[in-house]
Order: structure tokens, then C-alpha cells, then sequence
């Protein structure tokens, strides 16, 4: 496979390889054609839903993922009365919250912060990126650069995906709008089935180039488009076919793996044919005022599709938020960096912009009576250092994982309040830690999935993806 292509959910057909004698030349066919007809990420088939579904019916989440590590100083935990050096080149002001400052940048947020939760005291360490994979997966030992098996660690949405289910028939469990494979978590000992369904071949969408500029192209949305001459009927006729072809191999197989082919091949057929998750995917369908409300803004666009695709029965959704491929838009380590600017350069123009898309969408939610229901969180890998001007920039900061910011609304919590504290540089925390664990806690508190949950690895051990952690709100 060329680097840089997106496998499809008929990569298993193996459709090019010859396979016995008559029937290999039909299955063959058969083969070559749904591998063409689907182009479905290999992740991106989904599996039937497996959980009980009373608890927790109709929950989902949506990760803001803001990669490269947003300064928490410089948003969400200001130092207002620190020397410049420290408290950064931003100004602060009041919140709906008496007593409680955030950046200048943020007014949306300023002003309904009782709708939210901030956590200042997020232990972050061991936290690294590309990939950025310790909060999303809440294994600590889940850093690529100094563990070879940190991939094979399951992303929390795959574990979701597995556990959960989507909430309905005919969508995905585990969605996410990529804009490089450094910046999530995959399905890894859960299998490929529990990969994220990615986005971006599915939604007609604005492109931008790796320094934020709309570029006037779009995207093709061609996932779900069927090739001239074969309709809906025909496909499904193909599908019966082949899975009469499938039996006459079953008995060989002594994995299963054919079974499982079968069920993903069937939910890739339907997700293909049916209406549901083209509709979803359909920004079109809106109403011009609410698509105006969100802006034209490719994050704002795919934050309008985040809200659709849990409408729709999608348990997860993660907006990869970043323009650059690499370490991410947020790595805002100096304004002699390209692209990513320092605190001045880079973090100030993404500030109002997703000051409006986090507010647009909470208050969507809200509206429309999905806010409870849906737990939404806005973070990135860690936080930034309490002294500017590194890498011998102006105004740059390194990375920080001692201590990160996050913002939390909806899901049925109690919001309006700030959990944890840091010193007074914000370098350290100075109480209520929240680790990898809690977050996770949460999350499947928030989702109906055990806390104990485990997985096998490669040596079918048990691994339990929280060792330590407790739901953040009682």
C-alpha cells in the first residue's frame, strides 16, 4: 500500500488474489466490485451493537481534540498578576462564574461558563505526541517513541465502539474527522472493526492546506456515491452471492475470520445502501440559518456534522482540530516555527474560532435536547511551559505535561464550577489531580461501559484499560 492511502472495508476481500478454481474467478468478481463500490476504511466497518442498551441508550461523546497541546496559562488557567514572561501577552476577563478569569480570546466561553466545567489540575505526564495517544487511550505506557506496542493500546472511543455500540442501527459507533493518523488512537488489540469510520471520504467539506488556508476545493463525499450501472438492489443481490460462496470455505477457516468478514461486508453493504448515515453525513440538509450559525469554517462545518452524526446514532465523534499533519496546530512552540506560531502568532488567531465552534455546539446540543445525553470535551496531549520565549522565539512555549487545562460541558453533570487548582505560575498543581484514569472514568461512567473492562493482547493476557482512575463528577 502506497503511503498516505486509506484502506477500505473490503481490504479483507483480498480482491486481486486468486483463490481456487471455478469459484475463484465469480468470488473474484464479486470481490473486485464491492472492494470498488465501498471505498470504506478498514476501520470503518462497524459492528452490531452488543451492549444491553437500556442504561445508556441514545449517550454519546464528542472529543474536541486539539492537537499539539493548547497553553493552559494562555486559555483556561491565567496568571493575570504574573510578570509578563509568565502570564503571557494575553489579557483576562470576567466569566459568568463570579470570581473566575479565562483568556481575553474566549469571550463566548466567558459567557456561558456556567454550561461548563473547567479542570485545571490535569496530570499529564507521560503524555507525548505523534502519535498522541496517553488521553485518548488513559495507558500511560501508550508513547509510540519509547514503547513499540503502544499502538496495540485501544483508543477509549474503540473500547466505546465495542462495548456500546452505536445507538443506532446502520451508523457507525466510532466516527472521526483525521487530519493526520499521528493524532488518534485506533482500535489496536480490539481489532480493525473497532477503528475510527473516517469522516472525510463521507462529508462534502471545505479543504484547508497545512497552514489553515481554504484552498476553495472540497471534498468529494464519494464514500457513499455507487458506481454507475449498479444500484442498491444490486449490491445487496452481490452480497447474498458472495456469502453463499463464503460457506462453501467456512469449515476451513479455524479463526472465525470469515464470520467476521461476513458481518463486517453486511454493515458496510448497509451503511452504503442505506439512508441513515448518508443523511447524517449530508451537511446540505440543514437549514441555511443553522449552517450560517456554526460558520463556514471547515472546524465549524465538521462541529455541525459532529452534532448530526450523534442525532443520528453515533456513540463517539473526535474533530481532529488541526490544520498541520505533524505534531499539530496547537504546538505552539515559537513564531519562528512555520507554521505554528507562538502564543501571539499562533494561539491567538484559533482562539475566537473555537471559542465559537465549543459554544455553537453546546448550545446546538441544548436546543435541541441532545446536551444531556452527549458529553463533550475539549483538550489537547498536555499543557505548556509558565516561561515564554523558548526555542529563542518572542513569545514560544515547550510542552508541558506536568500539569494541562480541560473543558467539559453536557452529559448530565453538574456544570458551573472549576475542579482543581494550580500554583501560582501554573507550573505545578496544587490540588484535586485528574489523570488519563479519571478522564476514561468518565467517560464510561458517562456511556454505560464497565469500569473494569479489559482486552487481550497479543499473548491473550488481560490488560484492564483503567489500572487506576474514578469518574471525575460524582
Amino acid at each position: 500500500m502506497r503511503t498516505g492511502q486509506i484502506r477500505h472495508a473490503f481490504a479483507r476481500f483480498r480482491a486481486r488474489e486468486r483463490e481456487g478454481l471455478v469459484v475463484s474467478s465469480r468470488r473474484g468478481m464479486l470481490k473486485a466490485s464491492l472492494a470498488g463500490i465501498c471505498g470504506l476504511s478498514a476501520t470503518d466497518l462497524l459492528r452490531a451493537r452488543a451492549a444491553d442498551p437500556a442504561a445508556s441508550a441514545g449517550r454519546s461523546v464528542i472529543l474536541l481534540w486539539l492537537a499539539g497541546g493548547p497553553s493552559h496559562i494562555d486559555t483556561w488557567d491565567p496568571k493575570p498578576e504574573r510578570p509578563i514572561e509568565n502570564r503571557g501577552p494575553f489579557g483576562v476577563m470576567d466569566t459568568k462564574l463570579p470570581g473566575v478569569q479565562i483568556c481575553e480570546y474566549l469571550p463566548k466561553q466567558a459567557a456561558m461558563l456556567d454550561k461548563f466545567t473547567l479542570i485545571r489540575s490535569v496530570d499529564a505526564r507521560f503524555s507525548n505526541h505523534e502519535p498522541n495517544t496517553v488521553f485518548q487511550t488513559a495507558n500511560l505506557e501508550a508513547e509510540p517513541r519509547l514503547n513499540p506496542k503502544a499502538e496495540m493500546y485501544p483508543a477509549l472511543a474503540s473500547v466505546v465502539a465495542r462495548h456500546h455500540g452505536a445507538n443506532q442501527p446502520g451508523m457507525p459507533p466510532y466516527v472521526a474527522f483525521m487530519k493526520s493518523r499521528s493524532h488518534l488512537a485506533f482500535g489496536g488489540y480490539l481489532g480493525k472493526q473497532y477503528d475510527p469510520f473516517l469522516a472525510e471520504q463521507a462529508a462534502r467539506l471545505p479543504v484547508y492546506d497545512l497552514v489553515g488556508k481554504d484552498t476553495g476545493a472540497r471534498s468529494g463525499a464519494d464514500l457513499f456515491r455507487l458506481p454507475a450501472q449498479l444500484d442498491a438492489s444490486r449490491l445487496n443481490d452481490r452480497g447474498h452471492l458472495l456469502a453463499s460462496l463464503d460457506r462453501l470455505r467456512r469449515g476451513l477457516d479455524l479463526r472465525g475470520s470469515m464470520d467476521a468478514m461476513d458481518a463486517y461486508s453486511q454493515q458496510a453493504v448497509e451503511m452504503v445502501t442505506g439512508e441513515r448515515a448518508r443523511q447524517a453525513f449530508d451537511i446540505s440538509q440543514e437549514p441555511d440559518a443553522v449552517r450560517q450559525k456554526y460558520g463556514s469554517h471547515l472546524w465549524c462545518q465538521q462541529a455541525l456534522l459532529a452534532r448530526r452524526l450523534v442525532e443520528a446514532g453515533v456513540a463517539f465523534v473526535t474533530l481532529d482540530l488541526s490544520y498541520h499533519t505533524a505534531s499539530g496546530t496547537w504546538d505552539t512552540h515559537g513564531d519562528n516555527i512555520p507554521p505554528y506560531g507562538g502564543i501571539w502568532n499562533g494561539l491567538r488567531p484559533l482562539l475566537p474560532l473555537f471559542d465559537h465552534l465549543s459554544t455553537t455546539l453546546v448550545c446546538d446540543l441544548e436546543e435541541r435536547g441532545l446536551l444531556q445525553n452527549t458529553l463533550v470535551l475539549a483538550m489537547g496531549e498536555f499543557g505548556r511551559t509558565p516561561r515564554i520565549g523558548t526555542q529563542g522565539s518572542s513569545d514560544g512555549r515547550d510542552h508541558w505535561p506536568v500539569v494541562m487545562s480541560i473543558l467539559v460541558a453536557g452529559g448530565g453533570y453538574r456544570h458551573g464550577q472549576v475542579i482543581g487548582s494550580t500554583e501560582s505560575d501554573g507550573g505545578q498543581i496544587r490540588e484535586r489531580p485528574v489523570t488519563p484514569g479519571d478522564l476514561a472514568a468518565t467517560i464510561f461512567h458517562h456511556m454505560g461501559v464497565p469500569l473494569d473492562v479489559s482486552y487481550e493482547d497479543d499473548k491473550r493476557r488481560p490488560l484492564r484499560v483503567i489500572s487506576q482512575g474514578n469518574p471525575i463528577f460524582s
